[in-house]
Parts: structure tokens; C-alpha cells; sequence
């Protein structure tokens, strides 16, 4: 059997055997990714471009946007290319930045989920000291840490994922390298354990973000209750309710991946439940956002009509 040195390349999973199924394949999956593009891109250009979603809320999804985009990116243009080729060959360069670049940005989604909760929290609960612990230099020093811890939580894992000896094959049963499946490689039964340790070190870090942001929200509920306004209130859990939304879709997908038991794996199930956390999150999020947000609903819409307006002018000035 070859050992890591002298793999050079890794077998994804195959999609399907037919060469009718796999074309199909490529276009769902090509469709679902211009879906997340168009999604993903119209937040972070809306934001961007009006000067009224210059607050902290938006701030943050913009950042979760670029994670969203980022992390689809990552995994679906290399399935759609073997889908597309009739292929399963990555080179291990390649699936070592794969492995990198979707831990680092799933990590850092997950920290900006957490942090939103907190603005969120500090909006509702402490608005007299909302603009002075949520300011720009705050906002940038938090999002900074989020997108750092998710770099060095990247590196930790790669490293030690990829420094151990592979002796039992190069095929990964997965559509894109994932690290337990990469682990099921490994011929080092101490490596093995030691990245186990981390991968467990990991979900309890992810248990403790969650915590937090339950109790973030048991906190709002509460203050939300006793507001005697009700438009205050329609206004504080239709900023809230997305969020929520999109961290429990995050987080019941994640645990389904890593927490479910041994005795239901399976190839398929495995195949399902990774494409559930790595496509479906990057893909609705901007969905659930933009139908419960009036001012990020309007701001597109105002960029689309303003994108028309300038298409109708080019169009006229060619015509002449």
C-alpha cells in the first residue's frame, strides 16, 4: 500500500456511475452554486454600496456572506469538474487547500454567527451602550478574530491531518476532502487518536459558541416581551429571526455530521449529510435574510433597478 509520501493524488467520490447521472448532477449543482453566487453577491454588494446598511448588523452578514461564498466555492467547482470530465482525481496539493480553505471559512462562520448573536444581544438588551461597545473599531477588531481564530483552527487541523502516514489507499469517500475521511487513511493509530482529540476539542468548542448564543437569545426574548411597543417589538424579531434561522440550520447540519452514531454511517449517508452542511447553509442564507429584512430587501432592489437603468442607458448609446 503507498504511504503519504508518495501519493500524489486522491480518488474522490464518484456521484454516480452513469454517464446521464453525472451530467444531471453537474447541472443541479451548477445551479444550486449560481444560486448561492447570486444570493451571496447581491448582500455583499448591497451592503457594501448603500451607505444605510452601514451598521454593524449588516457589517457582519456581510462578512457571513463572503464565508458563504467562500465556502461553497471550495467544495462545488471541483465536484462539478469531475461531474462534468468524468473524473475523481484531486492532486493532494490540491486537497490539502481544499481542506484548509473550508475548515478556515467554516470555522470563521460559525465565530460571526456568534457574534451577531452578540449584537444582536447589545441592540436589544443595552441599547443606550450600543454605539459605544459596537463601534467600527469593535466590529473590525471582533470580525478580525473570527476570520483569524478560523485560519488558525484551519492550520492546526491540516497540519496535523496531513503530516500523518496514509497507508491505506488514496480514495476519499467523500465529494470533497474532508478530514475524517482523510483520517480513515491513516495507518497511525496515535496520529489517528491525536487528531480525534482535536476534531472532539473542536465540536465542544462549537458547543460552547451555541451555549452562548441561546443564552444571547433567552436574554432578547425577554427584553423583547417586556416591550410595550408592539411595532418595537415586530421590529427587534424581524432582525432576530433570521439570524436564528440560519444558526440552526447551521448548527443541526454540523452535529448531524459529526455526532451522529457509527452504526447508521454509510457512504450515501455520509455523502448526504456533508452535502446538507456544506451547500444547503452558503445557499439559503441569503433566502432567509433577504425575506424577513425590509431595509436589505429594499437596498436590492434599488441596485437592480439602478443596474437596468444603467443596462437600458448602455443599450440606447450603442443603438445612436
Amino acid at each position: 500500500m503507498p504511504n503519504s509520501s508518495s501519493i500524489s493524488e486522491f480518488l474522490l467520490l464518484a456521484l454516480a456511475d452513469t454517464r446521464q447521472l453525472q451530467l444531471l448532477h453537474f447541472w443541479l449543482m451548477l445551479g444550486i452554486y449560481l444560486a448561492a453566487l447570486l444570493g451571496n453577491g447581491l448582500i455583499s454588494t448591497a451592503v457594501a454600496c448603500d451607505h444605510r446598511l452601514h451598521t454593524p448588523m449588516y457589517f457582519f452578514l456581510l462578512n457571513l456572506a463572503l464565508l458563504d461564498l467562500g465556502c461553497i466555492s471550495t467544495t462545488l467547482p471541483k465536484a462539478m469538474a469531475n461531474a462534468l470530465w468524468d473524473t475523481r482525481h484531486i492532486s493532494y496539493e490540491g486537497c490539502v487547500a481544499q481542506t484548509f480553505l473550508f475548515a478556515s471559512l467554516f470555522s470563521a462562520e460559525y465565530s460571526v454567527l456568534t457574534i451577531m448573536s452578540y449584537d444582536r444581544y447589545v441592540a436589544i438588551c443595552k441599547p443606550l451602550h450600543y454605539g459605544t461597545l459596537m463601534d467600527s473599531r469593535a466590529c473590525a477588531t471582533m470580525a478580525a478574530a473570527a476570520w483569524g481564530t478560523g485560519l488558525l483552527h484551519a492550520l492546526l487541523h491540516t497540519i496535523s491531518t496531513f503530516s500523518q502516514p496514509l497507508c491505506r489507499g488514496n480514495v476519499v469517500d467523500q465529494f470533497f476532502c474532508e478530514i475524517p475521511h482523510i483520517l480513515r487513511l491513516s495507518c497511525s493509530e496515535s496520529d489517528y487518536l491525536r487528531e480525534i482529540g482535536f476534531i472532539v476539542f473542536s465540536v465542544l468548542a462549537v458547543f460552547v459558541c451555541f451555549v452562548f448564543i441561546i443564552v444571547s437569545y433567552v436574554q432578547i426574548f425577554r427584553a423583547v416581551l417586556r416591550m410595550s411597543s408592539e411595532q418595537g417589538r415586530h421590529k427587534a424579531f424581524s432582525t432576530c429571526l433570521p439570524h436564528l434561522v440560519v444558526v440552526s440550520l447551521f448548527v443541526s447540519t454540523d452535529f448531524l455530521t459529526y455526532l451522529k452514531p457509527p452504526s447508521i454511517s454509510s457512504p450515501s449517508l455520509d455523502l448526504v449529510v456533508s452535502f446538507l452542511y456544506s451547500v444547503v447553509p452558503p445557499t439559503l442564507n441569503p433566502l432567509v435574510y433577504s425575506m424577513r429584512n425590509q431595509e436589505l430587501k429594499d437596498a436590492e432592489r434599488k441596485m437592480m433597478s439602478w443596474t437596468n437603468f444603467s443596462r437600458d442607458r448602455l443599450l440606447i448609446c450603442l443603438n445612436k
